[in-house]
């Protein structure tokens, strides 16, 4: 059995796609039964977030599993299974692990180290608790990721980096243009990062703060908030037109500022600073060209953060979650050969139980303390024979390999696979 993770992204698709697959409670739980209900799949649960819809599922193979699971997503697209498949994406086993740990610490985030995901994995969690769908694999393994999460904020102050990334960006306007205060300011996006960008520029004095989304309930949420001002997405030229900073931080897949409204913009001859946050990329690199436009993209900002206390923060946690992942894969490792030795030594104990009985009934004069002297020495012999070989199975079992070392074992002693997945068995199932 393995980990099977199906998700989109604000990575991996645009806002408006997004919004389609966006599930609320119910949603939620119809998704996790639709999982569970699947041939192959015998635990579930789903993330859901405004920036992100990822199932996981326990699997008894992948191609079967992955097929049946991402037609669910699909379907609530209401897109066609050409047009979402390059927008999902797929982790199996090792990897489903090494990518639940990212995320739940943070650093898969629109808003880099943002403590909400671990809330919402918490949920994901619980909602599948309670529906029965989750079972031994999975809530060890989320149980281990909120771990992960809570130390990664514990020993680090990973939180902390995207305002880092947020005030290093508008610290670059600043040769430009000089402080915000007097300028006016264009948030792109209504996400987490556009909502620092917002919180920042009103901070810092901007004359005026402005927020262009897709969704205009977004946007005056955030603008609300903040005592700026929201636009549809559709003014964009217009606003581009007046502003002295912009701030694009969408999560679209494509770009959404183009050089010829960025020339248009500026056709007087005025400054404008270009402050690209997107992963990828909302605006178009060949902006930079333009006289009298300063951009300044994620990239940039990374390489100067990177030897900041925000950079050292980041590559902290990925160490913190390199070595939680080695340490999990590790310990499922050698619980997977637990049920096969658990099951050689019953097989053993059985071989000496039947000895006895047999040497009782060649020798029924044998009287009680030579009986306790025997069967105390051939158990010993029995876990003798037995340690080296148990022993070096848990080692082995650590190395990364196509070799099954339980299976080996199970088949040199000839062991009943029934009585090995007896020893794993949820209770009352069958």
């Amino acid at each position: 059995m393995s980990v099977l993770v199906v998700g989109i992204s604000h990575k991996s698709a645009p806002v408006s796609l997004l919004e389609r697959v966006a599930l609320d409670a119910h949603g939620v739980h119809k998704l996790i039964d639709d999982v569970a209900a699947c041939e192959h799949v015998t635990e579930a649960t789903v993330i859901a977030t405004c920036n992100r819809l990822e199932i996981y599922a326990e699997v008894d193979r992948f191609h079967g599993s992955v097929e049946e699971v991402s037609r669910l997503v699909v379907e609530r697209a209401g897109e066609s299974t050409e047009a979402m498949l390059p927008h999902l994406y797929v982790h199996y086993d090792d990897g489903a692990v090494s990518h639940l740990f990212q995320v739940v610490a943070g650093l898969d985030s629109m808003a880099l180290g943002e403590g909400q995901i671990l809330g919402q994995t918490r949920d994901a969690l619980s909602s599948g608790q309670e529906i029965g769908t989750v079972g031994p694999a999975l809530n060890v393994l989320f149980q281990q990721a909120l771990r992960v999460g809570k130390r990664a904020r514990a020993e680090t102050d990973i939180d902390r980096a995207a305002p880092s990334l947020v005030t290093a960006a508008l610290d670059r306007s600043h040769a430009a243009v000089g402080d915000l205060s007097g300028h006016r300011v264009l948030v792109l996006g209504a996400g987490a990062m556009a909502g620092l960008a917002t919180a920042t520029a009103s901070r810092r004095g901007a004359a005026s703060v402005t927020v262009a989304n897709r969704t205009a309930g977004n946007a005056d949420r955030l603008a609300a908030e903040y005592g700026a001002r929201p636009v549809a997405l559709d003014d964009l030229e217009a606003e581009l037109a007046i502003a002295d900073v912009v701030v694009s931080c969408t999560g679209a897949t494509g770009t959404i500022v183009t050089r010829p409204m960025v020339e248009a913009a500026v056709s007087s001859g005025r400054e404008l600073v270009i402050l690209d946050l997107a992963l990828p990329h909302d605006v178009d690199p060949a902006v930079e060209e333009v006289p009298g436009v300063t951009l300044v993209n994620l990239a940039e900002l990374a390489d100067e953060l990177r030897d900041s206390d925000a950079g050292r923060e980041v590559e902290q946690v990925r160490r913190i979650v390199s070595q939680e992942v080695a340490a999990f894969l590790a310990a499922r490792r050698q619980s997977s050969v637990t049920p096969t030795v658990v099951a050689l030594r019953s097989m053993a104990t059985s071989v000496v139980d039947a000895e006895m009985e047999r040497l009782e009934a060649r020798l029924p004069d044998l009287d009680d303390a030579t009986r306790a002297e025997v069967l105390h020495a051939v158990r010993r012999v029995a876990d003798k024979l037995l340690h080296q070989p148990t022993v070096r199975v848990k080692e082995l079992a650590n190395e990364t390999g196509a070799v099954s070392y339980a299976d080996a074992l199970a088949r040199l002693f000839a062991l009943d696979q029934d009585a090995v997945e007896a020893v794993v068995r949820p209770e009352g199932l069958s």
